[in-house]
């Protein structure tokens, strides 16, 4: 420490260490400055090319809209659960198939229809015309299947109509 001090006096050893730091701080204070200045022309920039709005307005608005967005969809899911049950109770599945009843008699005037919903249940029709009378049956149908014996005809316009694509 003396040797230094012979050399210069030691205020002056005090003065360049001061002179040091205030140069490293006057050179950082430039750097930020150029930083800050770059920073403020990239905000410039991005507000210009979006039309001058300002950023934080731009996403509260999409923000509400993303909401709304949210509450119609819930709304439209809420509807479209209600249309789901009720085509699926709904009958949407007709098949109809003539036949003839008896061999050398007539044609084909006698049929099955059947009436069916996306669970299989529902109605199927039966008329036997001949000559002389014509008689219409009706039997219950769930999930495909009746307590009343089916004939041929009614098996399969009833197979026929629970093919098909459910929901």
């Amino acid at each position: 420490m003396f040797i230094l001090q012979g050399i210069m006096p030691l205020i002056w050893w005090s003065i360049c260490a001061l002179a040091i730091v205030m140069l490293t701080f006057i050179l950082v204070t430039i750097s930020l400055y150029r930083r800050m200045k770059r920073f403020e022309s990239s905000y410039v920039t991005l507000q210009t090319f979006m039309s001058g709005q300002q950023l934080d307005i731009l996403f509260q608005d999409y923000i509400h809209r993303v909401d709304e967005q949210a509450q119609r969809f819930e709304h439209c899911d809420k509807r479209l659960t209600l249309v789901e049950k009720k085509m699926r109770v709904g009958v949407d599945r007709a098949e109809l198939l003539r036949f003839r009843a008896f061999e050398n008699i007539g044609s084909d005037l006698s049929f099955a229809f059947a009436l069916l919903n996306q669970e299989g249940n529902g109605v199927v029709l039966s008329s036997i015309h001949n000559r002389e009378e014509s008689r219409v049956y009706a039997k219950p149908i769930e999930n495909g299947q009746s307590t009343y014996a089916l004939t041929d005809e009614e098996k399969q316009v009833i197979d026929k109509a629970m093919q098909g694509e459910k929901i």
